[in-house]
């Protein structure tokens, strides 16, 4: 419980501060929160990952700091929006994208999450990037355009290709968001609310997965494929959550995707859209297989699988809920485009 309060508190204070000291106190606070919730199984590979988890976001921390007082020593100010300096504004790129696992940055992040167990990997994945993406958000309008644009494609591209051949449920969700985060990066200087409401409709569609995981206890694709037995229903709806995360249209995952191609056609960035959009059906490659593994390979199949007893534990409300709006949600674009 203290944990997750000071996690929530370190989120805060980055949210709500204009000093760059307090945003940095307040990345601190939550690296040092969620250290204990990623080694809490006493297994060597936790302890690995938090390990480290440490040493990067130790990193990117002291660079935060280098490029708010290199920007003070030359403008005499530490208002966060006031990142004037081009040097420190490359710096502080390079460390939020180490933050949050942009590539060239994201060696880490897979690794991390297949580190920790499902939960404190859902926190890793939604809750830990939302103080660097606002930090991001409030810098935006003196960022370097064509460096962001190279890290998003970058991302988006080795999202895509890491991912293809994984087999741990987790490592497959670490490089989604590493390519999630490619689409949030693009759009970040032309229309910085878009890249708040993309990462909001993510974590809520990484919710739902990693809830809906945890709770059919899937950790491999191969007990993905006896999960059906346990709770049809459940690996059901996954199918779709999975299709939306990929961004197909009746779904919610579309509605981000749309508006950001829409917004850089705008721009004159059809080939960086072009370009995206294309990588982004790697990810559709791997989606499908896990979706494909969950609902579609029913028996008789290959895999000697014990086969698992179907629960009849009601199924957890937030899930329910969760999975409702990743699945819904797109009918509310015309209130976002106005």
């Amino acid at each position: 419980l203290i944990f997750i309060i000071s996690l929530f508190l370190g989120t805060t204070i980055t949210i709500s501060s204009n000093h760059w000291i307090m945003a940095w106190t307040g990345l601190e606070i939550n690296t040092l929160a969620i250290l204990p919730l990623i080694s809490k199984s006493h297994h060597p590979r936790a302890v690995e990952a938090a390990t480290k988890y440490f040493l990067v976001q130790a990193t990117a921390s002291t660079l935060v700091l280098f490029s708010s007082m290199t920007n003070a020593w030359y403008t005499g100010q530490w208002d966060i929006t006031q990142l004037t300096h081009p040097t420190s504004s490359l710096i502080l790129t390079a460390a939020i994208s180490m933050k949050l696992g942009l590539a060239p940055f994201h060696f880490w992040f897979p690794e991390v999450l297949q580190g920790s167990p499902l939960t404190t990997g859902l926190l890793l994945s939604t809750v830990m990037k939302f103080p660097p993406i606002t930090l991001l958000f409030m810098t935006s309008q003196s960022l370097n355009p064509s460096l962001l644009t190279i890290l998003a494609i970058l991302s988006v591209a080795m999202g895509g290709w890491m991912g293809l051949n994984q087999t741990q449920t987790r490592k497959i969700m670490a490089f989604s968001s590493i390519a999630h985060l490619g689409w949030m990066t693009i759009i970040l200087i032309y229309y910085p609310k878009l890249t708040l409401l993309n990462f909001y409709l993510y974590a809520m569609m990484t919710a739902a997965v990693f809830l809906t995981l945890n709770s059919m206890k899937v950790l491999k694709l191969s007990t993905l494929m006896t999960a059906w037995a346990k709770a049809p229903s459940l690996s059901t709806i996954l199918l779709l959550t999975l299709l939306s995360l990929a961004g197909l249209p009746p779904l919610t995952g579309f509605l981000p995707k749309w508006l950001i191609i829409q917004e850089l056609t705008k721009q004159d960035m059809a080939p960086a859209a072009m370009i995206i959009s294309l990588l982004s059906l790697l990810g559709l490659f791997f989606y499908l297989r896990l979706a494909y593994c969950a609902t579609i390979t029913l028996p008789p199949h290959t895999t000697n699988h014990m086969k698992q007893w179907h629960i009849n534990k009601p199924i957890n409300p937030s899930i329910a809920v969760l999975t409702t709006l990743s699945i819904m949600l797109l009918p509310i674009s015309p209130m976002l485009a106005t």
